[in-house]
């Protein structure tokens, strides 16, 4: 039967960005194959299936349609624009700090690439930093990228 939503489901996913560098996937020979397992340090056990809901939002909304009317065991190819998945670059959410605040708040000095979680929960990451300020990045890392998925539907439970 076709999947609706309302249906739960599991996925394989592979997801690559247009030039087909690899951004994230949930299949654990991908992940070794591409030396994410030992380049990040993340586990083999990290690496797995992933269920949801369709439609209820819990994945961004490209992957939730393509799935909507695709049979169990089906494997697919989509390519999800930026307002379907984590969308556009916000330029609101590109702020810049005194230095000297920003060591305050972070407890440590700025460095292009440092992951910072601000007190409303954002997260972000230094983008820039020059003598008389420090600019942090509150956009999603994916915000403004097309993506490009490989999907395999393993489970539909209606």
């Amino acid at each position: 039967m076709p999947v609706e939503r309302g249906d739960g489901v599991t996925i394989h996913y592979v997801g690559r960005f247009e030039d087909g560098s690899l951004f994230d996937t949930s299949r654990q020979e991908v992940a070794r194959h591409e030396d994410l397992i030992t380049a990040q340090g993340v586990q083999p056990a990290d690496y797995a299936p992933l269920s949801f809901t369709v439609g209820r939002g819990d994945i961004i909304e490209g992957i939730e349609e393509a799935l909507v009317g695709m049979e169990e065991g089906e494997e697919a190819t989509i390519e999800v624009p930026p307002e379907k998945a984590y969308g556009e670059i916000e330029e609101e959410k590109i702020r810049e700090y005194d230095s000297e605040a920003f060591e305050e708040m972070v407890g440590s000095e700025p460095e292009v690439g440092l992951h910072v979680e601000a007190k409303n929960e954002l997260h972000g990451d230094v983008t820039a930093v020059r003598d008389d300020a420090v600019e942090v990045d509150f956009n999603h890392e994916l915000a403004g990228r097309t993506l490009v998925f490989d999907i395999e539907l393993i489970d539909v439970r209606k």
